[in-house]
């Protein structure tokens, strides 16, 4: 407790430079904490947005099927298999069919995934209801996202003609009208696509009962189909959880420089202290401490610090952490159009693991800077120390 109060007396003597020191620690310290909460926030809305619209509990895809080999397409089609037949009826399974076509919006052709889905579907967010036909309408009814509608410049009742290949390798064409556009910030149900109804597009397509995927729900049990490959969330989200560990990575590069500035200053303060405070130190030895323990106060002044810089921190980033988890922070128009779920807002996430790890760490780190200058104490001649003789 002596050596506490030595140690926060001391500090308090340093004045100007020890409020420095921890100001500009806190800074690093609410700035770590702020881009990885910005981080944790936005992978759990990416996620939780990708299941939604996407995913919902996993897909069986055709054996053939790889969404990055459009010429696959054609051959990647098939039946629902017999032991998803029930759950198919019962809704708790969704079939979808993709085709590639071709759009020719205001006279420019435009590739497009045409993707079937049942209209009366509550397994995805998507909203399947538009795609409903009145009876007293020849139109085939489609939606598209927003970023497929911003790139095609269609808009809600726009007619435009659809070309693609049926099963016999015949070329056919339709008029489509856009039934409704609906925004999503999961590029990979938007980007490229057109949902249409999917008896209608097995129809015209001459892919009658087929499709190309199915999507289930939390209560269907994983079984094996032969001919088909079932693909977990974790395994169909792998893509994104892999962009944003890169985001993280990237960001860690700006976490190494925060906190190198501040250390900097640390690391300065003490080695500065040591050689200007040689009489105090060599008072203290004479009044029967050890080396050892006046290395110890000069590393805890140090470590003292971050701990100041914590308390500081907290006061006027807990507030700020409050406002931004409760109101988001907005993003650019447009940060969706580059392939990664990005929200009009995110909401930063602020779970205790990676907060306590960077106190921790950053306590940590700051003792062994000041643990560093406060070696050359063992090294001092407590006779040469008092008469303030420069070591």
């Amino acid at each position: 407790m002596k050596i506490l109060k030595l140690v926060f007396r001391n500090l308090i003597g340093n004045g100007l430079k020890t409020w420095l020191n921890v100001f500009v620690l806190s800074i690093a310290f609410v700035l770590i904490i702020f881009m990885q909460a910005i981080l944790q926030g936005w992978d759990r809305q990416a996620m939780s947005d990708t299941v939604k619209w996407e995913i919902a509990d996993g897909q069986y895809w055709n054996a053939n099927y790889d969404p990055f080999d459009p010429f696959t397409l054609d051959s990647a089609v098939s039946i629902i298999p017999k032991q998803l037949v029930n759950q198919y009826e019962t809704g708790q399974v969704e079939p979808v069919l993709i085709v590639a076509g071709t759009i020719y919006p205001s006279g420019r052709s435009m590739p497009v995934l045409m993707k079937g889905i049942r209209s009366g579907q509550q397994l995805l967010e998507l909203p399947t209801s538009l795609l409903m036909n009145p009876t007293d309408s020849a139109d085939i009814p489609a939606i598209i996202g927003s970023n497929m509608a911003h790139q095609s410049g269609l808009t809600e009742n726009d007619i435009v003609t659809l070309r693609w290949r049926d099963a016999n390798g015949t070329f056919e064409a339709r008029d489509i009208r856009i039934a409704g556009v609906f925004r999503t910030f999961v590029p990979t149900v938007d980007a490229g696509q057109i949902w249409l109804p999917l008896d209608i597009l097995q129809k015209i397509t001459l892919n009658s009962g087929k499709v190309s995927l199915l999507v289930k729900s939390k209560e269907v049990s994983v079984v094996p189909v032969d001919g088909w490959n079932f693909k977990d969330v974790d395994e169909l989200t792998r893509p994104l959880r892999e962009t944003l560990r890169s985001k993280t990575v990237g960001q860690s590069v700006f976490y190494v420089i925060f906190l190198l500035l501040a250390l900097l200053a640390v690391f300065d303060t003490q080695t500065l202290s040591i050689f200007y405070r040689q009489r105090e130190i060599g008072t203290f030895v004479a009044l029967g401490m050890t080396k050892k323990e006046v290395m110890g106060l000069f590393t805890l002044e140090g470590t003292m610090n971050a701990i100041l810089a914590i308390a500081l921190g907290a006061v006027y980033g807990v507030p700020m952490f409050l406002y931004f988890a409760v109101n988001g922070i907005p993003m650019p128009s447009g940060t969706s159009d580059f392939g990664v779920a990005i929200a009009d807002k995110i909401y930063p996430a602020f779970p205790p693991k990676p907060i306590i790890g960077t106190i921790l760490f950053i306590i940590l780190i700051t003792a062994w800077v000041s643990y560093l200058p406060a070696r050359k104490i063992v090294k001092m001649n407590p006779t040469d120390a008092i008469k303030g003789k420069i070591q």
